[in-house]
């Protein structure tokens, strides 16, 4: 298997984007995969999951947003916390459309010595969310699959009083678990949603969305309810969902993740994704 890991994209914003990629057989499909709220592409089991579509046939490419905390040399860990408080829902459609843009590019054909002939999207939580909406917009894509994805941005401001020291303050800060770091939210993040949002609501992306559309879901997600998963699937009749049942969040992963194999919950949403692009 041909992987290359830490490629550069330039960035739309001015940092640039970190991409990996693994590539078996050259059959022209690509699969590129959306990290979530606070993610990275190297977390937990992503790479066992890389490897599974590889192996069935699919260029797979994982990849980090510009902003998400983390640098060239550092991808791994949080060591750009600004760049973090400065992220927003628009940065990260714009990431999502410069990696499409490269993967139809002189670049990747150059790299690869072809062009795809089909592109699936696949958005993890909040990447749902940005995957859904950028394959509405974006005629580069032709199938979008969410895992535990969030059906409402907005909701996320609902509450008024934390909304209201937000403004005064104009930043709040949320710890990482991970790395420990209290990480900043500038007020740019709500004004960018209030000034998008049309663009960023997900119902409206979902009910106008005219491509194969697949829901993956677990029925014990205790970030992300399951019920979300459920309004997106009924504002489209055509999309198709999976609940996986004893599933959390993270389809049963953790971070780091030492076995050899992928927990049973992503195996299983490994394989309703890989049927769903398939057909």
């Amino acid at each position: 298997m041909d992987i290359q890991r830490n490629i550069i994209i330039d960035g739309p914003h001015i940092k640039p984007i970190l991409a990996d990629s693994y590539l078996k057989d050259k059959n022209h499909s690509v699969v590129v995969f959306c990290h979530g709220y606070k993610g990275f592409k190297d977390w937990g089991c992503w790479d066992l999951a890389a490897r599974r579509f590889a192996d069935e046939g699919h260029h797979f490419i994982k990849f980090n947003f510009s902003h998400n905390g983390g640098t060239v040399e550092q991808p791994l860990e949080c060591p750009d916390p600004e760049a973090f408080g400065r992220n927003n829902f628009s940065i990260e459609l714009d990431d999502l459309e410069r990696v499409t843009d490269w993967i139809f590019s002189d670049d990747f054909e150059s790299r690869y010595r072809y062009l795809p002939e089909s592109l699936t999207v696949i958005g993890h939580s909040r990447g749902g969310g940005i995957a859904v909406i950028q394959a509405e917009e974006n005629q580069k894509i032709d199938k979008v699959v969410s895992w535990a994805g969030v059906s409402d941005f907005k909701s996320r401001f609902a509450n008024e009083e934390a909304l209201s020291q937000w403004k005064q303050h104009g930043v709040i800060y949320i710890e990482n678990s991970r790395t420990k770091q209290k990480l900043p939210h500038y007020i740019q993040f709500y004004e960018d949603f209030v000034q998008n949002e049309s663009r960023l609501t997900i119902s409206r992306a979902v009910k106008n969305l005219e491509k194969p559309y697949l829901i993956v879901h677990g029925d014990q997600d205790p970030t992300v309810d399951v019920s979300e998963a459920r309004n997106l699937n009924n504002w489209n009749e055509k999309a198709e969902l999976t609940v996986i049942e004893g599933a959390d969040h993270v389809f049963g992963g953790a971070h780091p993740w030492q076995k050899e194999r992928l927990p049973s919950a992503l195996e299983k949403a490994v394989k309703a994704t890989l049927e769903f692009i398939d057909k």
